[in-house]
């Protein structure tokens, strides 16, 4: 390999991407927008749950009952129904998800130690969320029971009782609970793999559009040589997108790194290279600038959104897409990065999606040397 040849080629794309102020512009701010766009809009938090009551009883025991609700940062109060078509004209046009109905008789029977019930409608229309905002009222409601039932006891026999079992739970690396910690992170790697991939993805293909491929083939440089020569611009663009994109999550997001910068930082260049080669062998197979754009937007960019753990957890999918997800490479490189920003793991702890990711970059820069040099001959 001629040091000097390769170089060569990398000066003649950097001119390329230098006389393209936008381009340039473009892949430098959208990582950035895309962070942040993902990173405040994508939140898998359910709090404020719109909520509407219905307080047919209107005693002392039911408006306890509803300022817990209000208390709790998981429901937002927004309507006081008067009837049953009052709240179903809430869910119908969305202004509320849940409703609490209390009977007219709850205060009476609360009051005499008789056993009540309150009714919860629903808006099943997004499952997760609703079956996550039942679990919520169901533990206020028994929260609220067990006071009484505790009240009740005191009075019997003068002292507080003390419960059978006493939950107490701890969450540990995310102890706030907070879904943009375990999203960024995850983000970084698909914005990642879409910008690089992308980029790349028109380079040969604008040679052969624009007839300057004859030329290249009709020089002494060598395919090893014009890979990487045309590789060196879009890395240095991807390494200060890379760079960006773990500023923004440390500061903007707060999102703090627990483990090795050092493996971070190597992982992360391997992912880069991967993906870039993956661009150049996309390109190379396209020989058109739209039809690669395509390609890559539909080989990079929806696997890693969708198939990588990225959004959805990889072993609630069918089983023929979990054997899929082994070949997308942003499901080792999140698996990393998570280890890496949330639990503080080290090599030791991640050693199997490091060599399966460098294995990635391998396979990828080979594939797209070999399907270069096919075209030159």
């Amino acid at each position: 390999m001629n040091v000097k040849r390769m170089a060569a080629v990398a000066r003649k794309e950097f001119i390329h991407v230098l006389r393209d102020p936008r381009a340039l512009g473009i892949s430098l701010v959208l990582p950035l927008v895309l962070l942040l766009l993902f990173g405040y809009a994508l939140t898998l938090d359910v709090d404020r749950v719109p909520l509407a009551v219905w307080d047919q009883s209107n005693t002392p025991h039911s408006r306890e009952l509803v300022s817990r609700f209000e208390g709790s940062r998981y429901f937002a109060l927004k309507e006081r129904a008067g009837s049953y078509h009052d709240v179903e004209a809430g869910l119908d046009h969305g202004r509320t998800m849940m409703a609490l109905v209390i009977p007219r008789e709850f205060g009476q029977r609360v009051a005499a130690n008789q056993a009540t019930q309150v009714q919860i409608l629903a808006d099943g229309s997004d499952a997760n969320t609703t079956t996550l905002a039942l679990g919520y009222a169901q533990a206020i409601v028994q929260g609220y029971s067990q006071g009484i039932v505790l009240e009740q006891a005191r009075r019997l026999t003068g002292r507080t009782p003390t419960p059978a079992l006493e939950l107490r739970a701890r969450a540990w690396f995310n102890t706030d609970m907070e879904s943009r910690i375990f999203i960024v992170p995850g983000l970084i790697a698909v914005i990642i793999m879409l910008i690089s991939a992308v980029l790349t993805s028109l380079t040969v293909a604008r040679e052969w559009e624009t007839g300057t491929m004859e030329q290249l083939i009709s020089t002494p440089v060598r395919g090893p040589e014009l890979i990487l020569g045309k590789l060196a611009p879009y890395f240095t663009v991807g390494v200060l997108d890379l760079i960006l994109s773990v500023l923004a999550g440390r500061y903007l997001f707060d999102v703090p790194l627990r483990g090795s910068l050092l493996l971070l930082s190597l992982m992360s260049l391997i992912y880069l290279v991967g993906a870039l080669c993956m661009g150049i062998l996309i390109s190379t197979l396209a020989k058109g600038q739209l039809l690669a754009s395509q390609m890559a937007f539909t080989t990079t960019f929806l696997p890693a959104f969708l198939l990588s753990g990225f959004m959805f957890d990889i072993e609630n999918m069918p089983r023929i897409l979990r054997f899929v997800t082994y070949l997308v490479p942003a499901r080792y490189y999140i698996a990393i990065l998570r280890g890496l920003y949330l639990k503080g793991m080290g090599l030791s702890e991640l050693w199997l999606e490091c060599l399966l990711l460098t294995a990635f970059g391998a396979l990828m820069m080979t594939l797209a040397i070999r399907a270069f040099r096919k075209r030159l001959e």
